[in-house]
């Protein structure tokens, strides 16, 4: 098929973060958009960042900058000088969208915040990216990425019960409101474009982090407890058991469902772990049935589990993984970062994308987080020297640009979807065939901000989500799970049997219907429904249709059926989580489902764009892995410097001491206290009192404090123990120490700051009462936005989709319903 320009071809991004949120707009860029980056003329803090490469030019010296700062140009401006300011004002009259992540108030104190900003550009999008938001209680704390991770719930389920909680070694806090705020910021364009007004979009790194929690989030709420940390076990309603299973040279992670089962029984029984007499005993094809819902088991689980062990334990990681893609098993490797590198699949998926240094060696970085049949993914440039682009981007020595609007830039478009629709995707038809996390997260994103969204399921078998809790009050049942809810508000239930002619003929009708269709099968199912791509062109040339899966559509692993524990497994996440002297201790639940569907919905958006523009429909390849990637992207970099991979490491930090979690009053209360400067250190030795043991020279200094690290933290926790967590943190936070209690779901019901960005919606569902459903980890200026309607029952709305969405008269919905299609 013959290419398009990209998706966001006809826009401006001026990037002033660093490298926590310089992800963001490298999504932007990658689908097309012209980022430059705004830097001073020293440079940003990116090209300090760690891991910094040996004999290269320290401009370029970062590896951080390699993997964040690809596809965009380079512009050095002193803010501090008249010219410098007037030449930001006129970049600024030709950009659609500024993003940064200075801190609140840090740009409006400079003269250059977003009031200063829309009177250059009316229509400008400006998004702040910051620790809790711009405003509220919290808003001005101290964070770092150990607090945000406790703060926003994360750490709360890392690690084991026996030990505190953990974050993951590596940075990631910062990366999901990163790439939540490119998200945030085609939302809100499509506000701009409507109304003609600037748009301030507030992101909050704690909201961000929030949704990690998953079916913990509001767990406390509506079962009336928490979700606690366990390591790497599967916790689903009341069913515990263990996601990673020791094999020959690391680790691998299996759950037992029938998929898994049914062809793993006998290939145990080819390996002599079992025999066919052993295997007889139970019926495979109905165990995680009776399993999950607490039925009898003919081989109970523990049994079960010490089999599958003694089965692994034969193999290495990569037999069993080629193993399992021979058998049709999901058994996903715990891989390390240059296992990642070395994987066929990802090579002949050609997802790698070529770095090259200063001194000429070239590297291997994260490639496109979707592949789009139209509009490809790709980083135009290298990641640019500091200032490269100035003069070119300014119109100096002969250039042409200036602050004119660049290239291919458009300043009005048609509306698509009517006269000025109140919400933003209002008009928008969206079919959406996915199930369990990354689809319907992703679709949720267009329900909440007005699009139709007709959830497409069924009872055979039901969205897994709905069966395994947290349940409202405890009490089972296929309509009163919140981990559906959380990620299905604002939608249309149709409840509708695939396999059925009558349900393929309506299933087509929705197609016809749609502007988007999203599925999350495995790889070529849709097309064995009846259902794939060249049908749905043919039905609907205009049609976005998008496809997401743990690894993509082609490739030898294309095929393996998996959910984010196994994508996280396979991208190296468990291999960095926990501690060094055991098995991993996470990440919690199915991970990845937090991270891929920011870039999904973020690419769907700007598929969107174009096809307003060009009426171009196209076909969306979506791996979870690939796009997940990302969020591991300087690891991958500095494995091939280095040779050595990132490794679980507790809350240890090579920079900061102490840092870590400590107890406080209270069942399993915890806060965690980040250090990261001499400054701080002394600040904390004036909140403690300035104890005897602080007062030592040889604390004074960061190698004087990693070298005594155990000490210092055996009688912090001292100090910690006595006080209530929230109380210690507030104090801690005065003095001037990053330092963020320990929060469970419980807590959050309870935080200020939450409760200040207005982050829980209540809304009153048919079965499980009144819920406070979560929010968006942003806020757009002028616009209360957040779930319009609460997560529909199953099939609630069959008949209305059928009659009002897709315009059948009574004779043909008699037909359809009688015929056992739906339900």
């Amino acid at each position: 098929m013959t290419t398009s320009p990209a998706p966001l071809s006809p826009y401006r991004v001026l990037d002033l973060t660093d490298a926590r949120a310089a992800l963001g707009p490298m999504v932007l860029a990658g689908l097309g958009a012209d980022v430059i980056k705004v830097e001073p003329p020293n440079g940003c803090d990116t090209r300090r960042a760690e891991p910094l490469v040996a004999g290269v030019p320290p401009a370029l010296a970062s590896l951080c900058l390699h993997a964040f700062d690809r596809g965009k140009r380079s512009v050095a401006l002193d803010f501090d000088s008249p010219r410098g300011r007037a030449d930001f004002l006129s970049l600024v009259a030709s950009a659609d969208f500024v993003i940064e992540n200075a801190g609140p108030g840090a740009m409006d104190a400079r003269g250059l915040g977003f009031a200063a900003l829309r009177e250059a550009r009316p229509d400008l999008v400006y998004v702040a990216i910051s620790p809790f938001g711009q405003d509220g209680p919290y808003a001005h704390h101290l964070a770092t990425d150990l607090t945000l991770s406790a703060m926003g719930g994360m750490m709360s389920l890392l690690g084991e019960p026996d030990r505190r909680p953990v974050r993951i070694t590596v940075p990631q806090t910062w990366y999901h409101a990163a790439v939540e705020g490119a998200l945030a910021a085609l939302v809100a364009h499509q506000r701009a474009q409507q109304s003609g007004e600037a748009q301030f979009v507030d992101v909050s790194v704690q909201a961000a982090v929030f949704w990690t929690g998953l079916n913990a989030m509001i767990a406390h709420t509506i079962q009336g407890r928490n979700i606690e940390r366990n390591g790497t076990w599967l916790q689903l309603s009341t069913l515990v058991t263990p996601l990673v299973y020791p094999c020959a040279d690391g680790e691998v992670t299996l759950i037992a469902t029938t998929a898994t089962l049914v062809p793993l029984i006998p290939w145990m029984v080819a390996a002599g772990v079992i025999d066919d007499a052993w295997a007889a005993q139970e019926d495979w094809r109905t165990y995680e049935a009776r399993m999950l819902t607490g039925a009898e088991l003919a081989i109970p689980l523990p049994a079960l589990r010490e089999k599958i062990e003694q089965f692994t334990r034969k193999l290495c990681k990569a037999d069993l993984f080629e193993g399992g893609i021979a058998h049709g098993i999901t058994l996903a490797p715990v891989n390390t970062a240059s296992d990642v590198l070395a994987l066929e699949h990802l090579a002949l998926r050609d997802f790698w994308r070529p770095v090259q240094l200063a001194d000429g060696r070239e590297l291997r970085a994260a490639g496109p987080f979707a592949r789009l049949s139209r509009t490809p993914v790709e980083f135009a440039r290298p990641a640019p020297d500091l200032g490269e682009h100035t003069d070119e981007v300014l119109g100096r020595a002969g250039g042409a640009e200036g602050g004119s609007r660049h290239p291919g830039q458009r300043t009005t478009f048609p509306r698509h979807y009517g006269a000025a629709p109140r919400l933003p995707f209002e008009g928008v038809k969206f079919a959406d065939f996915s199930w369990i996390g990354v689809g319907p997260i992703t679709a949720k994103v267009f329900a909440d901000h007005g699009a139709t969204v007709v959830h497409v399921e069924t009872d055979k078998p039901a969205d897994r989500l709905r069966l395994v809790g947290p349940f409202k009050d405890g009490v089972a049942g296929i309509n009163r799970c919140q981990f559906f809810g959380s990620f299905n508000t604002s939608k249309l239930s149709l409840q509708l049997d695939l396999k059925h002619p009558e349900g393929l003929a309506v299933a087509k009708r929705l197609l016809q219907w749609a502007d988007i269709c999203l599925d999350s099968f495995t790889a070529g199912t849709m097309a064995e429904l009846g259902l794939g791509w060249d049908v749905a062109r043919e039905l609907n040339p205009g049609l976005i249709m998008a496809s997401t899966c743990l690894m993509g559509q082609t490739g030898p692993a294309a095929k393996l059926a998996g959910y984010g524990y196994h994508a996280a497994s396979v991208c190296g996440f468990y291999e960095v989580t926990g501690w060094d002297d055991r098995a991993p201790g996470g990440p919690f639940n199915a991970y990845t489902d937090t991270i891929a569907p920011r870039f999904l919905a973020t690419t769907l958006i700007a598929a969107l764009d174009h096809r307003r523009r060009t009426g171009e429909g196209q076909y969306i390849d979506h791996s979870q892995m690939e796009s997940s990637l990302h969020f591991l992207g300087p690891e991958l970099l500095e494995a091939q410097i280095t040779g050595k991979n990132a490794r679980r490491a507790g809350n240890e930090h090579p920079a900061a001491a102490p840092h870590d979690a400590y107890p406080c009053l209270g069942e399993d209360q915890w806060i965690a206290i980040a250090v990261e400067s001499d400054e701080q250190w002394r600040a904390l030795r004036r909140a403690l009192g300035d104890p005897a043991w602080a007062s030592a020279s040889a604390l004074d200094a960061l190698p004087g404090r990693l070298a005594q690290r155990e000490r210092i933290d055996r009688e912090l926790a001292a100090f910690t123990a006595k006080h209530a967590p929230r109380a210690l943190m507030d104090l801690l936070q005065a003095a001037g120490v990053p330092a963020g209690m320990v929060q469970r779901s419980s807590d959050h019901q309870e935080d200020p700051q939450l409760a200040h960005r207005q982050f829980f919606r209540p809304l009153e569902h048919p079965e499980m009462g009144l819920v406070p459903y979560e929010g968006h980890a942003y806020r757009i200026s002028g616009y209360d936005h957040g779930a319009r309607f609460p997560a529909p029952c199953l099939g609630e709305h069959t008949y209305q989709v059928l009659q009002e969405v897709l315009g059948l008269d009574d004779e043909e919905i008699a037909r359809v319903m009688s015929s056992g299609a739906c339900g």
